[in-house]
């Protein structure tokens, strides 16, 4: 099997993801997986479709990732690993939909509005 790369997107992060053969090394950024999250939920979130497919073992992933913050981060990983294990094997695409692993979450940050202190808030209004 050669490399098989895949895109993940989620808020403002991006995630480019490297998949090959292996025994299930997890490298982002130059960093190993658990120096990178801390955070032991972001690692269970980043295993999830390995996990499910049972191929945590089977292949060393390497990523790039930049933009928007830790969970943000964690959640385009996630999309980019199932992109890339459809890739290698189209019979899974079925499974990782299922448990909602396929779907880019479109949510975004609203813009700023003029006149207005964030997005939908107001400043303080009193009548006297």
């Amino acid at each position: 099997m050669a490399v098989v790369n895949a895109l993940g997107r989620r808020k403002s992060a991006v995630a480019r993801v490297y998949v090959t053969e292996g025994t299930g090394k997890i490298t982002i950024n130059k960093k190993d997986l658990t120096e990178y999250f801390p955070s032991t939920i972001l690692q269970f979130v980043v295993k999830q479709p390995l996990a499910l497919l049972d191929a945590a073992e089977k292949y060393d992933i390497k990523v790039n990732v930049f933009g928007g913050g830790f969970t943000g981060q964690s959640q385009a990983l996630r999309l980019a690993i199932a992109r890339a294990l459809v890739k290698i094997n189209a019979e899974d695409k079925k499974a990782l939909r299922a448990e909602g692993f396929m779907t880019r979450d479109p949510r975004e940050v609203e813009r700023k509005k003029p006149g207005r202190p964030k997005a939908r808030r107001r400043f303080q209004f009193s009548k006297r």
